[in-house]
């Protein structure tokens, strides 16, 4: 239960790191939505992946390319629901992208990237 606690910690980290960058992306820059969305998960995605390794799983001693690779994989996974999920809430549900994301975000994090990172990734 630690484990979980720690990694919804970690998502929470890298989350606010991901909204971070996509709202300033769009609000300040002037970016397209989904062109901030997708910076976004990939700056969220690497503080995660720094997170999972050293302090969440405690995998430290596992080797740097295989594990980056396996999250590599996985993160793509990760990569393509959330920017999916963003486009088809925001286009199709009417919702603003700040909420599209949340909602996006939220679905990812429990019912895929957990699991699959504790059980594959740094196992």
């Amino acid at each position: 239960m630690f484990t979980f606690l720690k990694a919804q910690t970690a998502s929470l980290i890298a989350s606010a790191i991901d909204f971070l960058v996509t709202i300033v992306a769009v609000e300040l820059a002037g970016w397209w939505y989904m062109a901030a969305t997708a910076m976004g998960t990939v700056t969220g995605g690497l503080t995660h992946f720094l997170l999972g390794r050293k302090w969440v799983f405690a995998a430290g001693a596992g080797k740097v390319p295989t594990q980056l690779l396996k999250y590599f994989i996985v993160w793509n996974g990760s990569f393509l629901l959330n920017t999916a999920g963003v486009y088809v809430l925001t286009q199709f549900a009417g919702l603003t992208y700040i909420i599209s994301k949340v909602a996006t975000a939220v679905a990812v994090g429990f019912f895929y990237n957990y699991t699959i990172q504790k059980s594959y990734v740094f196992k």
